[in-house]
């Protein structure tokens, strides 16, 4: 699964499965960077708002394989809606990480945290977009798009831009399935990477989970893994621990059409002490 790829609108290949990094430490990002290297992955996600770009960004430039062979993702900070402060965050970025460029940036959200779901930002929206799409031509970014953005906050982009979004990064995993607007991506050649496919942890004692895995000889981590790549979106689990990242990239199996669509139909949204993000939250 490490070797396989999608291939983005603009040509660009994305390895189907990557390593989260959201609440790795700073100092801790680097080796777990190099740990996932040495394992095989080749792409990488981070954000500014995670505060570990530089380690992840030391853990790329330090871990014995070409910057051209890694794909590094990063993500504006959701509360940046106007073009010369994107502009200019998306130059520190690439500061703090020590790169000369990333293979993908994305708007974080459509609104800021504070207000996520709330109010009208598709003004400020436009505007970082264009600070995306100036910096895309730049040569500064191989890829750009965005991040748990809906249907219409994608119209909203679309009125505007020179150039459609690559990618919609969003909360997908099962027992949480955006159906709709991931075949609304799709439909237009936007590829959906899907975070927290494990759905932090609170799923592992799903029992009717823990049973479709048993069925299959693996792990629930595993199923849920695999759930997401059957969806045809590129899956990031995040992880520090080596022996998880190994076991994680163990999904070379088939699940059936019909555990397919009874994965589809799970509701399953208990995030435990997540729910107090925004993006768990319900809203």
């Amino acid at each position: 699964m490490l070797n396989e790829t999608y291939t983005l609108s603009n040509g660009v290949t994305i390895p189907k499965l990557g390593l989260g990094t959201w609440l790795i430490d700073d100092d801790k990002a680097a080796q777990a960077v190099r740990d996932a290297v040495a394992i095989g992955y080749r792409n990488i996600d981070t954000a500014e708002a995670y505060g570990n770009e530089r380690g992840v960004g030391e853990g790329i430039r330090t871990c014995g394989v070409d910057r051209k062979d890694i794909f590094v993702s990063t993500k504006l900070a959701a509360e940046i809606k106007d073009y010369n402060g994107a502009a200019a965050a998306i130059d520190e970025s690439l500061r703090k990480a020590g790169l000369d460029y990333f293979d993908l940036m994305l708007i974080h959200a459509p609104q800021p945290w504070n207000d996520f779901r709330g109010g009208d930002y598709a003004e400020g929206n436009r505007a970082a977009w264009r600070a995306l799409e100036d910096a895309y031509t730049a040569g500064k970014l191989r890829a750009i798009g965005v991040a748990n953005f809906t249907e219409a906050d994608l119209e909203s982009i679309f009125a505007t831009a020179t150039i459609t979004p690559q990618v919609n990064q969003v909360l997908a995993h099962a027992g949480n399935t955006p159906l709709d607007l991931i075949g609304y991506c799709q439909s237009h050649n936007i590829l959906v990477q899907a975070y927290s496919p494990i759905a932090h942890g609170a799923i592992l004692h799903n029992p009717q989970l823990a049973a479709m895995a048993e069925r299959y000889g693996v792990s629930v981590p595993q199923l849920c893994i695999r759930y997401t790549l059957q969806l045809g979106t590129q899956s990031l689990p995040k992880t520090a621990n080596p022996e998880h990242m190994r076991a994680n990239a163990q999904v070379d199996f088939a699940i059936s059409s019909a555990d397919m669509d009874a994965l589809k139909a799970l509701d399953a949204r208990d995030y435990g002490e997540d729910a107090a993000f925004p993006v768990f939250s319900g809203k």
